[in-house]
């Protein structure tokens, strides 16, 4: 499972904690991680491990694989900070911030006080049939078909066609606007992802160009009069905020649908069983929130410190791996059970300052999603002959599935 890292390593690092991680080789596999690997990360890992892979450009950092441990640091901002986490400006030679998620208090408190207004659970239901006429609509272009390119006909269209209806951008665009998203997340090289910061970056500035000669009814035209210290945003945080809005909007809510809706075509007994019940849809979701969780993130120590008896130095990488975390078999009873009785907090959504911005309607968006496709499709399973794939990083994801139904009884 695991592979000792050569070194050199730094000082503080002890030889027996260094690791190379599957986990995070950020490649294609065709052995579901989240019934292996994780497992056997939770058996054989020690609760703080030093992964030189970790970060995107096989970088290294420090590995919290319990949730208790996790838990402790999202909710301690003055010794770990976020602050150019995830050094997108730092690659083109830049510093603006990632606007709310690599801030830090207490400015980060001005900026969600602006924001969690607009991304408020009554904000987004208010979307609630925006969002569903997406997902019928994106149905009903294959329901009769019998079968379906999930993820190409599904899972990247629909979330992202809401975000860009939100901040006023053209769908005609998506394409490009994909294929720079792909480039941003799931690429190991700094360059390639480098060019596409740029590529976002300059659209955006643009975009938000546009706005200031000529406001819209649109969310971008709203962020130029928000506040902060008593005065509007500057340049770089409208930038830094609609970046945030851009790869977390066209991104995370795909890869977590490519990863419930393999296990539901896995497993017809679990889509029977909301397909028979759909009031059960909404606590689902929180457990497939736990179980199929895709993202890695982290935090930058800001001092010396220790987690069980391991010294941590200022500037160490310290991840959140939410798909780890939330197989934690000392947190979850029989984590790699799915129940939708289990009403179980989970953390894949954050916790402490920095929860998900947009987590409402990223639930939405889940519930809507597995609603429309149990309540409109017959039971649906994977594509005869097709072997799923698993894409392993720091977004964990099924970059490729097809689905296949009885067409007769659709």
């Amino acid at each position: 499972m695991t592979s000792f890292a050569k070194p050199p390593l730094p000082a503080h690092v002890p030889d027996e904690l260094a690791f190379m991680l599957p986990l995070f080789a950020r490649k294609v596999v065709y052995e579901n991680p989240q019934d292996v690997l994780i497992p056997a990360m939770h058996a054989e890992l020690p609760p703080v491990s030093y992964v030189t892979n970790i970060f995107p450009g096989d970088q290294p950092g420090w590995l919290l694989k319990n949730a208790e441990d996790v838990q402790a640091m999202l909710r301690d901002p003055d010794n770990f900070t976020k602050n150019g986490m995830g050094k997108w400006a730092q690659n083109i030679g830049e510093d603006w911030l990632v606007i709310p998620t690599e801030a830090d208090p207490p400015i980060h408190t001005q900026y969600r006080k602006a924001l969690n207004g607009h991304f408020s659970p009554q904000k987004m239901f208010a979307m609630k049939e925006q969002v569903r006429e997406r997902a019928q609509s994106l149905i009903g272009a294959f329901r009769e078909r019998g079968q379906c390119d999930f993820i190409a006909d599904f899972s990247e269209k629909f979330p992202i066609y809401i975000v860009l209806d939100l901040l006023g951008l053209p769908q005609g665009r998506m394409t490009e606007f994909l294929k720079w998203e792909k480039e941003l997340l799931h690429s190991n090289d700094w360059e390639v992802r480098g060019n596409a910061v740029r590529k976002v970056k300059a659209y955006l500035l643009e975009e938000i160009a546009a706005r200031r000669e000529q406001p819209r009814d649109d969310y971008i035209t709203k962020v130029l009069d928000f506040e902060v210290d008593g005065r509007p945003w500057n340049d770089d945080e409208v930038l830094g905020h609609c970046f945030n809005l851009y790869i977390g909007g066209l991104d995370t809510v795909t890869s977590l649908l490519g990863n419930i809706f393999n296990y539901l075509a896995s497993h017809p007994e679990k889509q029977n069983e909301l397909r028979a019940n759909p009031s059960l849809i909404v606590l689902a979701v929180e457990e497939f929130l736990r179980a199929f969780a895709p993202v890695t993130v982290f935090r930058i120590a800001t001092k010396e410190m220790e987690i069980h008896g391991q010294k941590i130095m200022p500037g160490d990488y310290v991840a959140f791996s939410s798909p780890v975390v939330g197989r934690d078999p000392a947190f979850y009873d029989d984590p790699q059970e799915i129940r939708f009785d289990r009403k179980a907090a989970h953390m894949s959504l954050g916790s402490g300052i920095h929860k998900c911005l947009g987590m409402h309607l990223a639930r939405l968006e889940l519930q809507i999603a597995v609603e429309e496709f149990v309540t409109t499709l017959p039971e649906f399973r994977i594509k005869d002959g097709f072997k799923v794939p698993y894409y392993v990083g720091n977004i964990l994801h099924v970059p490729d599935l097809h689905l296949q139904w009885d067409s007769a009884s659709a």
